[in-house]
């Protein structure tokens, strides 16, 4: 049975009807609709409109379709095909279990409301399991920086060489993204934790339900204060697939550096078996198909932002229909990310850092000249003039077809007298590393400190990072 009709004097065109159904996807919603809905019961019997009897009826009721509803493949049984939505299916199903008294457990209340509570209960517990699978990938992120304490690589910008910086410091690059994602995470939660359950379909319930219980009742933190703001509000799901899309961002970032490092050009890294696959014709291939997907599956959440803020951007207040289409844009999002995230734990510890080959690659192609400006500065050599010097001296070692370190001191003292025997020690890779010592520098003790700090971030001891 449809939970509208009288209106009605004729039939529904049957493809209009299933183009309209919702079930086969936002059904999805039902165990958080169930719960809302007990509680809607218990919530009609404290303000007098059900008897004891009936709300223990219907509460009795709406736990025997959790049951059923957790038993695989009832939700798909034939019969179940041409229900409208979640919300009809579990009244028709409540109906049939306890009779007409299943009927009156809609007093008060709304789809519009209906959908919008359930909606905010699963988005939170959902956000928690986000949460969870952020935890194991920044731990994943220290575990491998933890295999290669000391080891250095060289570090990029514009995609050329640029400085020596420690392997750890650059995971703790991605740990610092994803602390920041966790963060945005945790404070959407905070504004999808308010309930809107009691608003009705836009103007409120004529019914005095008491709100602030039922929201106490269901774990929210308070209640919506405008009925009409409550029913067509969105903005927490327009601001999860943002936080998502930034942490596929993120993901893809990470999975393009990886692919880079694993060519065999640059040599840096290597993918363990069970992230790779091979090719149908080409039998040395070892393709990184897992990086690829991270970074090809972030367009798809990309793209669920960019419709949810186009679907809601021209609809007038209250509830529109438009907003059914959300739900599948929530749920292809999460799954996306939730995958994406495991994948990524999973590739951190499949991967080896070829750590004499990165140690080399660390030190050559002249990535130490700034340290060799800065040498020039400790001597009192303005930057900019010191500057100038080492790039002339970059430009006579290419001509050679040798390092900085490699040559001589009257070679070097024929750019600047400046510079004396201690320059060697100054522009090696140790002291380059090490010179870097401020906080958020490469330093090994700074990025000691960091690796420590990150764990106890995870540990709950630091708050995460803002």
């Amino acid at each position: 049975m449809s939970l509208w009709g009288g209106r009605f004097t004729g039939e529904i065109d049957q493809f209009f009807a299933a183009y309209n159904a919702s079930f086969r996807f936002d059904r999805r919603l039902i165990f958080a609709d169930l719960q809302a809905c007990a509680v809607q019961a218990r919530a009609l019997g404290r303000a007098g409109v059900l008897n004891d009897s009936e709300v223990e009826s219907i509460v009795a009721g709406l736990a025997r379709i959790t049951e059923l509803a957790a038993e695989p493949g009832y939700l798909d049984r034939p019969e179940f095909a041409a229900t409208e939505d979640v919300h009809s299916f579990i009244e028709g199903r409540l109906v049939e279990l306890i009779g007409p008294a299943g009927y009156k457990l809609h007093t008060g209340r709304s789809r519009n409301d209906q959908v919008a509570v359930a909606t905010r209960l699963f988005l939170r517990g959902e956000i928690d399991q986000v949460l969870a699978r952020l935890r194991e990938t920044r731990q994943a992120l220290l575990d491998l920086a933890d295999r290669y304490p000391e080891a250095a690589i060289p570090g990029y910008t514009h995609l050329q060489k640029a400085q020596p910086v420690l392997f750890a410091h650059y995971l703790l690059a991605y740990f610092q993204m994803l602390s920041r994602d966790a963060a945005r995470f945790a404070e959407i939660r905070q504004r999808v934790n308010v309930m809107p359950l009691g608003s009705g379909a836009l103007a409120g319930t004529n019914f005095p339900v008491d709100r602030p219980w039922m929201a106490e009742q269901l774990g929210f933190a308070g209640v919506t204060r405008n009925s009409l703001d409550a029913v067509s509000d969105r903005d927490y799901l327009i601001e999860f697939t943002g936080a998502a899309a930034l942490t596929m961002m993120h993901l893809s970032r990470l999975a393009e550096d990886f692919i880079i490092y694993a060519t065999q050009e640059f040599g840096l890294l290597k993918l363990g078996d069970k992230i790779s696959t091979g090719s149908s014709l080409m039998p040395q291939k070892k393709n990184p198909d897992s990086l690829e997907l991270i970074r090809g599956k972030s367009a798809r959440v990309f793209g669920h932002h960019t419709a949810l803020l186009t679907l809601a951007k021209g609809l007038p207040l209250a509830y529109n229909k438009d907003f059914q289409e959300d739900k599948e844009a929530l749920f292809d999002t999460l799954d996306t990310l939730t995958a994406s995230l495991i994948v990524t734990t999973t590739v951190l510890g499949n991967v080896e850092l070829d750590r004499p080959r990165a140690a080399a690659a660390a030190i050559r192609d002249y990535t130490n000249a700034t340290d060799l400006a800065d040498y020039l500065v400790r001597r009192g050599l303005e930057f900019r003039k010191a500057h100038e010097v080492v790039g002339r001296i970059v430009v006579h070692a290419i001509g050679r077809g040798v390092e900085l370190g490699q040559l001589s001191i009257d070679e070097l003292r024929q750019f600047s007298p400046l510079i004396e025997a201690d320059l060697y020690e100054s522009i090696a890779l140790e002291q380059s590393l090490a010179g870097k010592a401020q906080i958020g520098g490469t330093a090994p003790v700074q990025v000691a400190m960091e690796l420590a700090r990150a764990r106890e971030i995870l540990r709950g001891e630091e708050p995460e990072v803002g």
